[in-house]
């Protein structure tokens, strides 16, 4: 007797990081100055389609720490995998790609961005935990929001 393929798949291929970057610009002078910065992180999610069953999913953080108006750094990491996602709903596969999946690429993302940072000579940057799965959801419903005042529009 046959054994039976699952109906649904999951599992990374590779994990990989396709770029980084860090920038001091006021480098040495910044170090002297009293270390109180404003710290601002952006984070962007993306997903394509690379065969049947293939996807590459790639989250972008970036942090960017100032002293008043003065830039102290800027650190960019793109974290991306190859990803196979079988026998998924349009619905389920969206929320993998767009929230499970990052979910799992991010600790790679804040330890390489901390790394960085760390090797600049600044202190360590401890980024909070992300709540993908909410990001995500909110993202939905702005494209809802735009999709519907499009249609108004018409």
């Amino acid at each position: 007797m046959a054994e039976e393929q699952p109906k649904t798949r999951f599992g990374i291929q590779r994990l990989f990081t396709r770029n980084t970057s860090f920038e001091s610009p006021n480098a040495p002078q910044i170090f002297r100055e009293q270390w109180k910065p404003k710290i601002k992180v952006d984070l962007n999610t993306k997903s394509s389609k690379l065969a049947d069953d293939a996807y590459e999913v790639v989250i972008r953080v970036t942090v960017t720490a100032k002293l008043e108006e003065q830039t102290a750094f800027l650190a960019e990491v793109e974290q991306g995998c190859i990803a196979t996602i079988v026998g998924f709903e349009e619905q389920q596969l969206e929320q993998m790609l767009g929230a499970y999946v990052p979910s799992l690429l991010f600790p790679y993302a804040r330890e390489t961005v901390d790394s960085m940072v760390v090797k600049g000579s600044f202190p360590p940057v401890m980024l909070a935990p992300v709540n993908f799965d909410a990001l995500h959801k909110q993202r939905q419903e702005q494209q809802q929001a735009a999709d519907s005042d499009s249609e108004t529009a018409h």
